[in-house]
């Protein structure tokens, strides 16, 4: 891993996968760091030939923090609702340019977008306010943040939002192992040892709440980009869970429906998760699809 100075943002990333290889660049969620990407799933991304760049968001992991700025979520709220603009630190389309200056600076004139949750709202941006550097999208368990659509079940919203008891190692995996089952896959297994082996590396690298208070304030204070995603003209690939508590598959099917030529994939029993079991069904729809793009491209 390596850091890299992006529009006075330093960013931790790294690449691997063949040289040679179409570079797809993995942008991860709320408050997560980019280690979370299972390495099983990096490695299928590897062994089907891809160029593999992850990253550090600002404001988590090893990456650049906003220290002390501490944003009013009321005030926020309020500011949105009121059609004015938010106080917020930084915002999602701040986080897409990091995404696209990563890729210039690191001299990959394009790549496939691929985000998951917040990831993918970001990755959303990224192929609206920088076409030039996105060969095609890739929205994982994401929304338009169309203010119409479902909200997360209410134990999924308190998951999402409750604090563990203590900055304690510990308490923070025991909270997680708690928590993370309200938006859990059903057809996978909760594996808890996995998870808690996850967490601990997370924790033991960058244990950074304070991140996520911004992340949410970026989250909260973004307008909808529905009307936007109609007039992309991009290959677009929207994969969701019909079990996904968080961002109900409602959001994956509305954010398809709003890119023309999107292709769609719900899997059975999908929560807001990565359980291992689900990789070889996420190959089978994200190689076939950058190979089919690339072919595209070199017509």
């Amino acid at each position: 891993m390596a850091k890299i100075l992006v529009d006075g943002v330093q960013l931790e990333y790294d690449v691997s996968g063949p040289e040679n290889g179409a570079p797809i660049l993995l942008i991860m969620g709320f408050g997560t760091q980019m280690t979370a990407w299972p390495e099983e799933f990096h490695q299928m991304l590897r062994d089907g030939g891809l160029r593999v760049i992850r990253f550090d968001n600002r404001d988590v992991g090893l990456s650049q923090k906003w220290d002390g700025v501490i944003p009013d979520i009321k005030a926020v709220q309020n500011a949105r609702s009121a059609g004015a603009k938010p106080p917020i630190p930084y915002s999602l389309d701040d986080m897409a340019r990091d995404a696209a200056g990563l890729l210039d600076g690191l001299g990959i004139e394009s790549a496939h977008i691929a985000g998951a949750s917040m990831g993918g709202m970001i990755a959303q941006l990224v192929a609206l306010n920088h076409p030039e550097k996105a060969r095609s999208l890739i929205s994982i368990f994401s929304t338009t943040g169309d203010r119409a659509l479902p909200p997360s079940s209410p134990e999924a919203q308190a998951a999402l939002t409750s604090r563990p008891p203590s900055t304690d190692r510990e308490a923070i995996i025991a909270h997680a192992l708690a928590t993370r089952r309200a938006y859990a896959s059903t057809r996978f297994a909760y594996d808890e040892e996995r998870i808690a082996a996850s967490v601990g590396a997370g924790y033991d690298r960058s244990y950074y709440p304070e991140g996520t208070l911004r992340h949410w304030a970026a989250i909260i204070a973004a307008p909808p980009r529905s009307e936007r995603l109609k007039g992309l003209r991009l290959p677009s690939l929207v994969l969701h869970g019909s079990a996904d508590m968080l961002i109900r598959p409602e959001a994956g099917r509305h954010t398809a429906a709003c890119i023309e030529g999107a292709m769609y994939h719900e899997i059975p029993g999908w929560g807001h998760d990565m359980p291992l079991d689900v990789i070889p069904e996420l190959k089978a729809y994200i190689l076939p699809f950058v190979i089919g793009v690339e072919q595209r491209r070199t017509v």
